[in-house]
């Protein structure tokens, strides 16, 4: 049985920081590219950032240099530090795993950056 687990999600003042992992379990996690997405209210879902079964990174313009994304195969986990958080950043933050045409999602975690 596949499953994503998110955690790490909550709130958090403008310019604070949050780590969300999601866990995964029921695939070879180490062949999947492992991507972050969100979804604010009323929004559609856009990719956050992305690693490659190989290690190849990827972000949205709109974190580049705030956001990191990290994998720990051995643990199957993968990682969102997210930090100098914005408002704009408030959203449900999914995990998904994508490999020769089969997505796997998580049930997603709540950010919300408020003062």
């Amino acid at each position: 049985q596949v499953q994503l687990v998110e955690s790490g999600g909550g709130l958090v003042q403008p310019g604070g920081s949050l780590r969300l992992s999601c866990a995964a379990s029921g695939f070879t996690f180490r062949w999947y590219t492992m991507t972050w997405y969100r979804q604010a209210l009323g929004k559609e879902r856009e990719l956050v950032a992305s690693t490659e079964s190989a290690g190849g990174t990827n972000y949205a313009d709109s974190v580049k240099g705030r956001f990191t994304i990290s994998r720990d195969n051995n643990k199957n986990t993968v990682y969102l530090q997210m930090n100098s958080l914005k408002p704009e950043d408030t959203a449900v933050y999914f995990c998904n795993a994508k490999q020769w045409g089969v997505n796997y999602w998580g049930q997603g975690t709540q950010v919300t950056v408020s003062s």
